[in-house]
């Protein structure tokens, strides 16, 4: 049996030693618990920053009463994690190259990708990941952990290509116990790769807490076992994700290797459409939550300064209304794809039994549209 007492006469030192750093900016109040960082002195950008947070939240409400109307398939909401999507966004550069998991609308949307795509993926439409032009982004990646090794690979790409660019991926705190985390941690240690792994710890891994997942003080801490830094930021704090993002990012660009970033905050939702959270969490917890949650935090130290009013609060909802309900209909009127679009891309020359399946497709959409 190990002995973890030392024996006697016998001297033992300490070879590493480690430290998890929490950050925040704004207290749960909206109150600054210190010197805000340079961007965060403009109004103006904090103001971007919180129009965002408000359509995406308001996105978010729409697109869950599409679903329950039968208009949407099964989607995956963001409530509560506006700060964490927003501020990670708010701090890439345009050709960076975002690898999400599937909810993470307030990065996208802040990069470039359109309120109805989000619509188009989540209502069956492949055509939804089609971002455009100029987007360098992955599609959304519904298998969990496996994202993350996309995100090393894609930084190992940029360093042997010798481009100032990073690769950023999100990842939940349940996805943290995969394999395929570990993996790409690995390998971006190992090699110093330009890449950011945001945890999104959120509390629960569906119906799983964080407490049965894990024995580990933080999730930042995992990263030590790679030789990473590993920090931890209040995810309901936009400023300090941006701020600390922006740090990670820019120690990425002077090659000085990958950082992972916890961004602790909480599913306000269900996991998805298809969940029932108040089968396994206590109603008081997120009664707690709701509390601290970021807009309400943001806004209210915007207000505090002087910078927004309840004026401006419902100008903001109606012009974010509308601007949902121009996506939807978008999304509405978009004309349905030909069941061909499932053997299009599945090989150069469609071989015999995949040719007989699509003119079986073809058969079944004929006669479904007579109906």
């Amino acid at each position: 049996m190990y002995n973890r007492a030392p024996r006697e006469g016998h001297t033992l030192k300490t070879v590493a030693e480690f430290e998890i750093q929490y950050h925040q900016f704004l207290d749960a109040e909206g109150r600054a618990t210190g010197p805000l960082p340079e961007f965060a002195q403009d109004p103006e950008e904090l103001l971007k920053m919180y129009r965002l947070m408000t359509l995406v939240r308001t996105f978010d409400t729409k697109s869950i009463n599409l679903q329950r109307t039968g208009k949407l398939g099964t989607y995956a909401s963001c409530l509560g994690h506006e700060a964490t999507h927003v501020g990670v966004g708010a701090a890439m550069r345009p050709d960076d190259v975002l690898v999400p998991v599937y909810r993470e609308y307030g990065a996208q949307f802040w990069r470039g990708v359109k309120m109805s795509n989000v619509l188009l993926y989540w209502g069956g439409d492949e055509r939804g990941n089609d971002f455009g032009p100029g987007i360098h982004d992955f599609a959304w990646c519904v298998p969990i952990g496996s994202q993350t090794l996309h995100a090393a690979g894609i930084a190992m790409a940029l360093k042997i290509r010798g481009e100032s660019r990073c690769a950023v991926s999100f990842i939940g705190d349940g996805g943290t116990s995969q394999g395929a985390f570990y993996e790409a941690l690995n390998l971006a240690g190992a090699r110093s790769l330009p890449v950011v792994f945001i945890i999104v710890n959120n509390k629960w891994a569906i119906s799983v807490p964080i407490e049965a997942q894990t024995a580990t003080r933080t999730l930042a801490q995992k990263a030590i076992a790679a030789g990473i830094p590993g920090v931890q930021v209040d995810g309901n704090d936009i400023i300090a994700v941006r701020h600390i993002v922006s740090q990670a990012l820019a120690a990425a660009r002077r090659g000085e290797g990958p950082t992972v970033i916890e961004a602790v905050t909480y599913r306000l939702s269900d996991h998805t459409t298809a969940d029932d959270a108040s089968r396994y969490r206590r109603e008081k917890e997120v009664k707690d939550a709701w509390r601290t949650e970021p807009l309400l935090r943001l806004r209210a130290y915007l207000t505090n300064a002087g910078h927004w009013d309840d004026a401006r609060e419902e100008e903001l909802k109606a012009e974010c209304a509308r601007q949902v309900d121009a996506a939807v209909e978008e999304y509405l009127h978009t004309p349905k794809q030909s069941t061909d679009s499932m053997f299009d891309y599945l090989f150069a020359r469609l071989p015999k039994s995949t040719l007989q399946q699509r003119e079986m497709a073809r058969r079944y959409a004929a006669t479904s549209n007579g109906h």
